[in-house]
C-alpha cells in the first residue's frame, strides 16, 4: 500500500496542484484508512478492496466517536484516492463512488461583532517588530477576508498597496485581486518600514510576514497570536482560525453587500459556501428582535 500512497501524493501535488496543506490533510487520512485495511481487513492490493472495507473503515470512525465532519472529510479522501486508483488503472472498479456522505450538522461559524474588532485591533500595541506585525497580519485578514493560509503565504510582489488591492492565491492555487482598507494599509507599511526588515536579518526571503528567525510565518503561530490577542482584549469567544474571515463576510453583507460580490471576495467556488452567512444575518436578526420587541417572549421569559 505504501508505493499506491507515495503515488497518489505525487497525483495531488503534479496534476491536481494542491496546497501542501491539503495534500498534508489527504496524507494522513488515507495512511490511516490504509493501515485500517492491511491490519484489521487483510487486504494489501488495492483491486481487493470492496464495498464492505470502505463502510467498515467509516463505521470504525463513528465508534471512536469522530464528528460527522471529521467522517467526511476521511471520505472525501477515500473516494479521492479510489479515482485516482481507477484512473491509473491499479484498479478496475471504483467501490467508494457509491458511498454517501453523512449527513452534516450545519453549524454556524464563530464570529466577532463589529464592537469586538475594534477593541481587538485598538488592543493591538505596536511598541516593538513583533506587535507590528502582529497587528498587521490581523487587520489585514480582517481587511481582506483571507484565508490563513492565504495570508501566511502571501509575497512582497502580491502587494499593490498604492493602488489598494493585494494578490490572492487561494485554493488550487485560483488567482483573485481582494482589496485592501486604509487603516491595514497604514498598519502594512509601517510594517515593511520598521518591522520585517529587522526580522529579516539580512536573509532572503520574499514572504510578507515572518517570525523570529526570518522564515515564513506559519499558520499555527497565526493561530496562537489571534487568540492571546482576543484574550488579552478581554474576548471570551472560541475562536478558530477564520474567525476573521468569517467575520469579514458577516459584516459585509450586514451592510449590505451583494451576496455574489461576499463570494467573489473569499474566492468560493460554490455559493452555496456564501450562503451560511445568511443564516448567520437571520440568527442575529432573530436575536435582536427577540431582546426589542415587548411580546417576543412572554412572562417566564420563553420565546
Amino acid at each position: 500500500m505504501e508505493n499506491f500512497q507515495k503515488e497518489y501524493e505525487y497525483y495531488l501535488t503534479g496534476e491536481l496542484k494542491l496546497s501542501l496543506n491539503t495534500v498534508k490533510g489527504y496524507k494522513s487520512e488515507i495512511r490511516a484508512y490504509c493501515d485500517f485495511l492491511t491490519k484489521f481487513r487483510k487486504k494489501s492490493n488495492p483491486e481487493d478492496i470492496e464495498i464492505e472495507d470502505v463502510r467498515a473503515y467509516l463505521a470504525s470512525l463513528k465508534r471512536r466517536h469522530y464528528a460527522t465532519s471529521s467522517q467526511a472529510r476521511s471520505l472525501t479522501s477515500i473516494k479521492s484516492f479510489h479515482k485516482f486508483l481507477f484512473l491509473e488503472k491499479y484498479i478496475s472498479r471504483n467501490v467508494a463512488k457509491l458511498i454517501t456522505s453523512p449527513k452534516q450538522e450545519k453549524k454556524l461559524p464563530v464570529i466577532f461583532s463589529i464592537e469586538e474588532v475594534n477593541t481587538l485591533l485598538d488592543s493591538l500595541k505596536c511598541d516593538n517588530p513583533l506587535e507590528i506585525r502582529n497587528k498587521a497580519m490581523i487587520e489585514l485578514s480582517y481587511s481582506s477576508g483571507l484565508r490563513v493560509s492565504e495570508l501566511c503565504n502571501l509575497r512582497l510582489e502580491n502587494l499593490h498597496l498604492q493602488m489598494g488591492f493585494i494578490k490572492v492565491f487561494g485554493k488550487g492555487r485560483k488567482e483573485r485581486i481582494v482589496p485592501v482598507g486604509e487603516y491595514a494599509i497604514e498598519t502594512l507599511n509601517l510594517y515593511l518600514q520598521s518591522s520585517r526588515p529587522i526580522l529579516l536579518k539580512k536573509k532572503k526571503n520574499d514572504f510578507l510576514f515572518l517570525n523570529v528567525r526570518g522564515t515564513q510565518i506559519s499558520r499555527e503561530s497565526f493561530w496562537k497570536i489571534l487568540k492571546q490577542s482576543a484574550v488579552s482584549a478581554g474576548i471570551k469567544k472560541n475562536i478558530s482560525p477564520h474567525t476573521l474571515r468569517h467575520s469579514f463576510a458577516s459584516h459585509m453583507l450586514e451592510r449590505g453587500l451583494d451576496l455574489r460580490l461576499i463570494q467573489e471576495l473569499l474566492g468560493h467556488e460554490d455559493i452555496s459556501t456564501t450562503e451560511i452567512y445568511t443564516h448567520v444575518r437571520n440568527e442575529k436578526l432573530k436575536e435582536v428582535y427577540l431582546d426589542a420587541h415587548p411580546r417576543a417572549k412572554n412572562k417566564e421569559g420563553k420565546k
